[in-house]
């Protein structure tokens, strides 16, 4: 291989996705998260290729004048009818970035239909726009490598993620395209379907018949491809052990090289920083808590606790299932245990709604009323009370007060209390009597009835700064809270957990999610560290949830000096999950590349 490099000079990468300047997804995250770490190493050798989304390029895209290699590679695409974008992606490191608009290959469909199926026997059906789409920009990538290795002296190495951007690879093969293949697989596809409805899914993985299964699910032109493009390639990657295993029954290839997600650590020169911001975003969500529970009773904020799942509305792959259930088995517990202590738990994921619960906008409404009152009032009588004293006299307090200002703290009051039970849900779902979600809850009686210590609120929309009930991004609000809780049962990943590690907040994760099963060969003493792997292969579902409630338990009963020092041991685990540390599997996978170039 160094010969190799001698004779022809050092590589350049081309680093494609579907989520390219296209955030729709965790592919998203990984690239754009690592983007630093990849400019340090391959600087102007490094090129990411994805699609022209026009509305999301206006805000993250700056169009350039494209370098003396990719000119002419441009023009020659061009004269075919493909139309190429180059510029930087306006993130951390400003990386070099080729955008194909997607009529380009749209026009060229038929020819890349016939491809596939001629070639591949990948059928594509006509009706399917998304699939469509697939296969147009996987036809224009694959135009665009053919002409970049033709005018290329350098080794040329292309990384395609997912089968979104993986159709390219077996047209690149069957012509003989000189250059060198890595394709990465973030999930099967094929997994994800049948691990939803799979109690004993991980059992079942090395007798499961793919293309009958694809079949059944519909799916059989994505898993067709899915499986040419690690057939095809040079090296196949994937992010975890566990989708490995996966890999390996599913697709008919063992893996090369495990490539596992990491994110960009913020470090703090001093250890009371991170401190300080959990304390400054948990006082957010006491205002959110306080407009939500408040008018129908109050309880001791310093005695709370914020747990918190998010992610895909996956009700089972999720875990959500389990997460609910364990929260009802640990209220059943702390009620119990005559405990002063409170737990709220939210659930943040995404479904169709008509928009925010009208009762939660108006109970935030009038506590904002308060807030402004109460601002009014204190003004006042510091004002009064400093002049009074200056005169050395010592007034009553309710003398400083205008009536006007005691007749509208009473009203606001009125208008606070409710008597009614909070809500467990702050918005309107359009199918409510559908959502598996809300009836686990309805079946656990977690109905925030004022003896329950635990609280919860289903907020079936992402958290954002400009969500009137927050006016914090999710990222402030994960450092607000105490616990992050994904459970997953099917979760080639998990960058849920790794966000909360990479704030200083301890974590549950599982031993079937890639992120746990990494944390399990990796990480000695996780628990320790504030990462709890929660056993779920080979254990029944109720047991799970018993071990889970435990576990939830035990973390409610230290105090907070204890949960301050468990958060400086997350902070300084956290360093091990850096882009800077890890990057290094993706760098095997190149020079693996390279020498079966």
């Amino acid at each position: 291989m160094a010969d190799y490099r001698k004779s022809r000079g050092e590589p350049l990468l081309v680093e494609t996705a579907w989520e390219v300047v296209n955030p729709v997804g965790g592919i998203y995250t990984v690239i754009r998260s690592k983007l630093a770490a990849m400019g340090e190493k391959w600087g102007r050798r490094y090129l990411l290729v994805g699609p022209w989304m026009p509305q999301v390029a206006a805000v993250e895209f700056q169009e350039a004048r494209p370098p003396q290699y990719l000119a002419p590679v441009l023009d020659a695409l061009k004269s075919i009818g493909i139309i190429g974008h180059y510029g930087r992606w306006l993130v951390v490191g400003r990386p070099n970035v080729l955008l194909f608009e997607m009529d380009g290959g749209r026009s060229h469909l038929d020819a890349a239909r016939w491809n596939l199926w001629e070639h591949h026997k990948i059928p594509v059906p006509t009706g399917d726009a998304m699939i469509n789409d697939v296969v147009a920009f996987g036809y224009m990538l694959e135009r665009f490598l053919d002409e970049l290795a033709k005018r290329e002296t350098r080794p040329v190495i292309a990384h395609f993620h997912e089968w979104m951007a993986g159709s390219a690879i077996p047209e690149l093969r069957r012509l003989n395209v000189p250059i060198t293949t890595v394709f990465t697989t973030h999930a099967t596809l094929l997994g994800r379907y049948i691990a939803a409805s799979d109690v004993w899914y991980y059992d079942h993985v090395p007798f499961i018949d793919w293309a009958k299964d694809a079949a059944r699910f519909n799916i059989e032109p994505q898993v067709r491809i899915e499986r040419a493009a690690a057939h095809g390639a040079h090296v196949l990657t994937t992010v975890s052990n566990i989708t490995g295993f996966e890999c390996e029954h599913i697709l008919g290839r063992k893996v090369d090289v495990v490539t596992p997600n990491g994110l960009n650590i913020e470090r703090f020169t001093a250890l009371h920083e991170f401190q300080n911001l959990h304390r400054r975003y948990k006082e957010k969500i006491h205002e959110f808590v306080m407009g939500h529970f408040f008018p129908s009773g109050a309880f001791n904020l310093d005695r709370t606790l914020y747990f918190f799942t998010s992610g895909r509305y996956e009700y089972r792959n999720k875990g959500y299932d389990l997460t609910i259930e364990a929260l009802a088995r640990l209220n059943h517990r702390l009620k119990h245990a005559g405990t002063d202590r409170t737990v709220v738990a939210f659930l943040i994921t995404k479904q169709p709604t008509r928009g925010l619960n009208a009762e939660a906008l108006r109970t935030r409404a009038v506590m904002d009323e308060l807030r402004q009152v109460c601002d009014a009032i204190k003004d006042q009588v510091g004002e009064r009370l400093f002049f009074a004293t200056a005169e050395g006299n010592v007034p009553r307090i309710d003398t400083l007060v205008d009536d006007y200002w005691k007749l509208r703290l009473r009203r606001t009051l009125q208008a606070w209390k409710t008597g009614r039970w909070p809500g467990v849900i702050t918005h309107d779902l359009l199918d409510e009597a559908n959502d598996e979600v809300l009836n686990k809850l309805r079946e656990c009686r977690l109905f925030n009835n004022p003896d329950d210590p635990v609280k919860i609120v289903y907020h079936p929309d992402f958290i954002a700064a400009t969500n009137p009930l927050w006016g914090i991004d999710y990222d402030q609000f994960v450092r607000g809270c105490h616990l992050g809780i994904f459970p997953s049962f099917y979760e080639p990943w998990g960058y849920t957990p790794l966000e909360c590690i990479a704030r200083g907040i301890p974590t549950v994760t599982s031993d079937v999610s890639g992120f746990g099963s990494y944390v399990l060969q990796n990480v000695a003493e996780p628990e320790q560290s504030g990462i709890h792997v929660l056993r779920r292969r080979y254990t029944g579902f109720d047991k799970t949830a018993a071990h889970l409630a435990e576990y939830l338990f035990r973390f409610c009963q230290p105090e907070r000096r204890d949960r301050i020092e468990m958060r400086y041991k997350v902070d300084r685990a956290s360093e091990q999950f850096d882009w800077s540390n890890l990057v290094r599997f993706y760098d095997a996978s190149y020079e693996l590349a390279l020498s079966r170039a």
